[in-house]
């Protein structure tokens, strides 16, 4: 599978506040998820994750197939978590401190929505 961008997240404090500016600022914007400590929006053609310190970093995702992700993992020494939506990542460190998350749809409830399916 190719490496595909799938979402910015910003650390926020108050993840409502973030969700309704957003999607009040940008007409047809969707809320994909959202909880007290992360949210998913749809917003312009990108996707936006809004999360809580302490739950993720902010970063930069890119997209990969389940075997690209456990390839991936092992290049970097690094072990991969499983996530409550059922998707599956990692994060290794950018240039100048920032964080990239590796994640994988496969087998989670967003695998046939990013499919088309």
């Amino acid at each position: 599978m190719n490496w595909t961008f799938d979402h910015i997240a910003q650390v926020v404090p108050d993840i409502a506040a973030a969700v309704s500016f957003y999607t009040e600022l940008v007409p047809g914007s969707t809320v994909l998820y959202q909880d007290a400590t992360w949210a998913f929006v749809e917003a312009g053609g990108v996707k936006l994750a809004f999360v809580v310190r302490d739950e993720h970093p902010g970063h930069l995702a890119w997209r990969v197939s389940r075997d690209e992700l456990i390839r991936q993992a092992a290049k970097y020494g690094k072990e991969t978590k499983l996530h409550r939506d059922g998707t599956e990542s990692f994060y290794i460190d950018g240039p100048c401190g920032q964080h990239i998350e590796i994640i994988t749809f496969d087998g989670s409830k967003w695998e046939l929505e990013s499919s088309g399916k």
